[in-house]
């Protein structure tokens, strides 16, 4: 009876061994189909920004359930409902960011004090002597950004500036550690302005070297009474979180530090169905809506700016935006201020 039952505890064991490889390598079969088919999705830059060695590992890690979609910063919004439908799980996409350079004080803008001929990379230049420009915090504009970018959504202009494609820019990031001055973020894509300064000195003092540098005047703070605006170091920080558009703050800059990539904005337009209360008229930063209490306000097209500021404001929803947005890759200076 021992025998037999020794027997038949080996057939047992024989049989769920059998069983449990059968199992195993019909799972592993199905997920390496999965990640041959989520593969075949993902970008293919095998850029390394979700932490995994390439594409494949990271496709490896979707398909075994390790990791998310969304840690793709270059994934498309079609890839990314693909592979969700591929795993079975409902697609989550991060804030789509892009690239922006905070510097805009080029050869025309900033004064040079030396002339550097030395490698054509910006680490180089800094060990060299920190650059040839008076601005110790500029763009060296050497193109070590350019070499970064595995999408070609950097050039450095004519101008000697580094310029983002926002057409081509993924958000990947992988610009922001080449750079040795740390002159470039991500920023939300829905946002369309930011702050192209990283001077850290103020009032006169950067004047001398530069004439679209930031003075720390604080008018941007006054202009944005939401408090998304704080000077830090002699510098405006911008909080994109608060919702702000920032546009009364770029247009209130006297040194034009501030890139608006919309090339057109919008004018404001006030419907007969206005009451003429007269709120909106000290909510605009510009004094562009005038009127008499009780009749139809008007606004000066001349003086809008586009804010939409008044639209909040308006508790009878007579306020409009009127005209297209478009988009430019590089500021345009105001005629006015």
């Amino acid at each position: 009876m021992v025998i037999i039952s020794c027997i038949l505890a080996a057939i047992a064991g024989l049989i769920l061994a059998l069983a449990h490889a059968l199992v195993s390598r019909r799972l592993q079969s199905s997920a390496d189909n999965r990640t041959g088919r989520i593969r075949n999705d993902l970008p293919g830059t095998d850029c390394g920004l979700c932490s995994y060695e390439g594409c494949y590992h990271f496709a490896k890690a979707l398909a075994e359930g390790k990791t998310d979609p969304a840690v793709c910063l270059t994934i498309t919004s079609t890839a990314l409902h693909q592979i969700a439908e591929t795993m079975g799980m409902t697609p989550a996409k991060a804030e789509p960011m892009m690239a922006v350079v905070h510097c805009k004080g080029g050869l025309h803008e900033a004064r040079q004090r030396a002339h550097y001929a030395g490698l054509h990379d910006c680490w180089a230049a800094i060990i060299a002597g920190n650059g040839d420009m008076e601005c110790i915090d500029g763009c060296l504009g050497l193109e070590t950004c350019v070499a970064a970018c595995p999408f070609g959504a950097i050039t450095v202009n004519k101008n000697r500036i580094a310029a983002v494609d926002q057409e081509r820019c993924t958000g990947c990031g992988r610009c922001i550690a080449a750079c040795p001055r740390r002159l470039i973020e991500l920023v939300p894509r829905i946002h369309k302005i930011y702050l192209a300064c990283s001077n850290h000195d103020r009032g006169a003092r950067v004047k001398r070297y530069c004439t679209a540098g930031c003075t720390a005047c604080t008018l941007c703070v006054k202009a944005t009474p939401s408090g998304a605006i704080t000077i830090e170091d002699n510098l405006p920080r911008l909080d994109y979180s608060h919702g702000e558009n920032f546009v009364p703050a770029a247009y209130k800059c006297p040194s034009n530090s501030f890139v608006d990539l919309v090339k057109a904005r919008p004018k404001v337009n006030i419907s007969p169905t206005c009451t003429g209360c007269g709120e909106c008229i000290p909510s605009c930063p510009v004094e562009a809506i005038t009127g008499d209490p009780g009749q139809r306000h008007v606004i000066d097209k001349e003086k809008c700016i586009g804010c939409g500021i008044c639209l909040n404001v308006c508790r009878f929803h007579a306020i409009s935006l009127w005209g297209g947005l478009g988009y430019r890759k590089e500021s345009v200076k105001r005629g006015r201020r």
